[in-house]
């Protein structure tokens, strides 16, 4: 008897169908399962045996050929094990064949029960595309699934109960999803700008950082409040709408970080890896490729604290997506492209003992030790990096105030009301990937950044001066416009592109 079942494969962050077949021939009891699968699938043939008997249910006694196709395609995972077990019972004829219209994806235990899989949230957008009527996934995943309008998605907590409904015996209701999604919604985050005395220049830099896209380093003596700056700075960030949602719990779901009761990432990322992160796990890859930090941090903030201190590889992998914003990861069976559109907040000591020009505590390190401590960032990255900004220690009548300064719910509305300019802005262009100041290339420098004549003495001595590269002029520009937008000015004046360039970074002493 011959039986088909369909499922699916995430290839990226992309799901495939994937049509499981079982057929039972007479002869010797034996499973043999083919169609490129990996370790983990390989083992499904035990689990769904244990299960299959622990659910009341008969596992065959005669030869079993599983196939999924196509054949071509790596298949990994345990999301197999319950279109396998359906399969099986609908070549035995314990549950009605025909099931074209639904899609089944689940890992089973041994007592029969489903349990969580990764990567739902792209499973249910193929079954949409693909016509797919109904849904069939983990309990524990069904308000994932849902979050795709149009697919009657199935909650499935055991294999007893599935088969049970395939019999028309006890049905299993839709799941009615009841999440709601408020882009107006106050998130409650644990350090506000108001927490942090002082730093006035540092703070306006990283105002200019989100409300244009724009990438930033801070550089100063240890415990001068460059941390507590980064991780403040999701507080300020404008609130996530919802395909931005979407697109960064589709990453999520596929990497399996989602958090247990949340289906639906609400916050912007904030990632901050440890230096000791290896390569893959920074930019993503593996036997099986799969996101990395650059893009679980997507439309949010990869925060790289001691900079330096990340190897050389890690660092200069960074150059191509900080311009593309995407990463594309090659491998000999083709290549993978993940998105990566994040801000780049890094932060650094001057030098290793962490004192150079500081003006209290004298510097231990001789001058050539500070240039080969500076010189672990290569050129080509600083180049990338918009905004660079010395933090000073905080004198103490600051931090001995009471007053803290703006609060970030006042910083985020000038943000978001800069943002909404820019998203008109670029409307008329009718790229998605393009959203701020940051994403833009030369041609729309060239449309949207118009210079008047004292602006382009500033820029032509700013250029020889400074030893500007072309990237470096096409950066300031875009970061003026983002001061313009900040100011609800349409046109870019003198005072905007001086304001950029103070923050390009200066030569040693």
């Amino acid at each position: 008897m011959l039986a088909r079942v369909q499922s699916c494969a995430v290839v990226g962050l992309d799901a495939e169908p994937v049509q499981v077949e079982v057929d039972i021939t007479s002869g010797l009891e034996r499973v043999t399962l083919v169609g490129l699968p990996d370790a983990a699938v390989r083992e499904s043939s035990e689990r769904v045996r244990a299960a299959v008997a622990n659910s009341g249910l008969f596992f065959p006694q005669h030869r079993l050929t599983i196939n999924l196709a196509p054949a071509d395609l790596r298949k990994e995972g345990p999301a197999y094990d319950l279109p396998i077990a359906v399969g099986i019972l609908a070549a035995a004829r314990q549950v009605p064949d025909g099931l074209d219209d639904a899609l089944i994806v689940g890992e089973l235990g041994l007592d029969g029960n489903v349990r969580h899989v990764n990567g739902v949230l792209p499973m249910a957008s193929m079954a949409k595309a693909r016509g797919y009527k109904r849904l069939f996934v983990p309990a524990a995943d069904a308000a994932e699934a849902a979050l795709i309008e149009e697919v009657e998605v199935h909650p499935v907590e055991n294999l007893a109960q599935l088969a049970a409904h395939l019999k028309g015996e006890a049905q299993i209701p839709r799941y009615e999803s009841s999440l709601f999604f408020d882009q107006d919604e106050d998130v409650v985050h644990p350090v506000d700008f108001a927490d942090v005395k002082g730093q006035e220049h540092a703070k306006r830099a990283l105002e200019i950082a989100c409300a244009g896209g724009h990438n930033c380093r801070l550089t100063g003596p240890p415990g001068a409040g460059k941390t507590l700056l980064a991780r403040a700075l999701p507080s300020i960030l404008p609130r996530l709408t919802l395909t931005e949602a979407l697109d960064i719990t589709r990453i999520y779901s596929v990497a399996g970080e989602l958090s247990d009761g949340q289906p639906l990432v609400r916050t912007r990322p904030f990632r901050s890896p440890h230096h000791t992160i290896s390569h893959a796990g920074l930019v993503g890859g593996g036997r099986w490729p799969s996101p990395g930090e650059i893009s679980l941090a997507h439309r949010g903030i990869l925060f790289l604290d001691e900079l330096p201190e990340f190897g050389t590889r890690n660092l200069e992998t960074l150059r191509q997506p900080l311009e593309d914003r995407v990463i594309t990861i090659s491998r000999a069976s083709g290549s993978l492209t993940f998105p990566a559109n994040f801000i780049l907040v890094a932060a650094m000591n001057p030098c290793p003992c962490g004192f150079y020009g500081d003006d209290r505590k004298q510097c231990t390190c001789s001058m050539g030790a500070v240039q080969r401590y500076q010189k672990r960032i290569s050129g080509p990255l600083m180049d990338r990096i918009d905004i660079h900004v010395d933090v000073r220690r905080v004198p103490f009548e600051k931090l001995s105030a009471l007053d803290g300064g703006e609060s970030s719910a006042v910083i985020r509305a000038r943000v978001e009301a800069a943002r909404a300019v820019q998203a008109e802005r670029f409307a008329s262009l009718g790229r998605t990937n393009m959203l701020v100041n940051g994403d833009m290339g030369p041609a729309e420098v060239q449309r949207f950044c118009p210079i008047d004549e004292a602006g382009v003495n500033l820029m032509r001595a700013a250029v020889r001066q400074m030893d500007l590269s072309a990237r470096a002029y096409h950066r300031v520009l875009k970061m003026a416009r983002t001061i313009a937008d900040l100011a609800g000015e349409e046109k870019l004046q003198t005072v905007h592109l001086a304001e950029a360039l103070q923050y390009r970074p200066r030569a040693l002493a």
